[in-house]
């Protein structure tokens, strides 16, 4: 184990801690060395009490990281786990984490294109449109055109975080699988192995151009799923420029009834789009939580899907 994976481990344990999530453990189905262990940091406290325990999960996970932050978003999405208070409050994870400086986003910009932004894209908005665990989108128009684009970047430091975080799940996974014994079918350290390629993927926003470019290529000709148009020429390791589209979140159903939407349709096509991209294409989005996917706003009695962040 390394002096980095100690220092983040601690990081993880005082922001547990930090936000009484300790707490929600049952008392009575506690093990012994749990206590034992908790009893080894006395000095770290709740500091939140009068918050709800959802809100202090989400909050928690937000204060960790992407790849904290990537788990929330996944339990978000799982209703049939959590009950709506708590997939409510970890949904926000999905596109309402605190966004990083705009002056940084600026720099980051700018250094993969290594020009002003003023030189190839006019009404730069320096309010992010959207913060997410990974990334941050801010809008603008394309000078050479005057064509509606958002500007995808990295969030600062994000690799290194990610890195030392895999690091530290690689070294608990390895140490579980051994308390687990040969025969176990869990194997963490093989599940590990699957996310740390996953989440990798998503840091290079050049691999997840080419991804959005082959989805919308293989589904030019159909009205039930539109995928964002990529420019090319302005995609880096870094950053990413797409064509801005206008839709209601899929999870804003009175949105969707309120514009008379045909959910029935909608339903058909989701399964439809499901099918069509495992077993014609081989080739799907794989990180369809509810921040990622739109429905158009024209025509709502023939509604077709927006596919966004094709990362995964």
């Amino acid at each position: 184990m390394t002096i980095a994976s100690i220092r983040r481990g601690y990081q993880v344990i005082k922001t547990v801690l930090h936000y009484g999530l300790d707490e929600l453990l049952f008392k009575n189905k506690t093990p012994w060395y749990f206590t034992l262990v908790r009893s080894c940091f006395f000095w770290l406290r709740n500091q939140h009490k009068e918050k709800p325990a959802a809100e202090r999960l989400k909050l928690a996970m937000q204060d960790l990281g992407p790849v904290y932050i990537k788990l929330g978003q996944m339990l978000s999405t799982r209703r049939d786990l959590l009950n709506d208070e708590w997939a409510n409050e970890l949904a926000m994870l999905q596109d309402r984490v605190p966004p990083f400086d705009s002056a940084l986003a600026r720099e980051a910009i700018e250094a993969e294109l290594k020009a002003p932004i003023e030189s190839l894209f006019d009404n730069f908005d320096d309010t992010p449109l959207a913060s997410a665990s990974i990334s941050q989108v801010h809008t603008a128009n394309l000078k050479e055109n005057g064509a509606e684009v958002v500007l995808k970047v990295l969030r600062p430091n994000v690799e290194a975080q990610v890195n030392a975080d895999l690091q530290l799940m690689c070294q608990a996974a390895d140490i579980l699988e051994k308390l687990l014994g040969e025969g176990n079918r869990l194997r963490p350290a093989e599940v590990i192995d699957d996310y740390r390629t996953t989440i990798l993927g998503e840091l290079n926003l050049n691999l997840e151009a080419l991804n959005a470019i082959k989805l919308r290529d293989n589904f030019l000709d159909s009205d039930a799923l539109y995928v964002p148009y990529v420019y090319e020429d302005y995609c880096y390791p870094r950053l990413m420029v797409m064509e801005r589209v206008y839709g209601i979140p899929v999870s804003d159903v009175e949105a969707l009834k309120a514009q008379g939407t045909n959910l029935k349709l909608l339903a058909e096509r989701g399964v439809e789009l499901f099918f069509t991209q495992v077993f014609r294409d081989n080739f799907f989005h794989a990180d369809m939580h509810p921040g990622n996917i739109f429905i158009s706003r024209e025509h709502p009695d023939n509604p077709f899907y927006i596919g966004m962040d094709c990362g995964i």
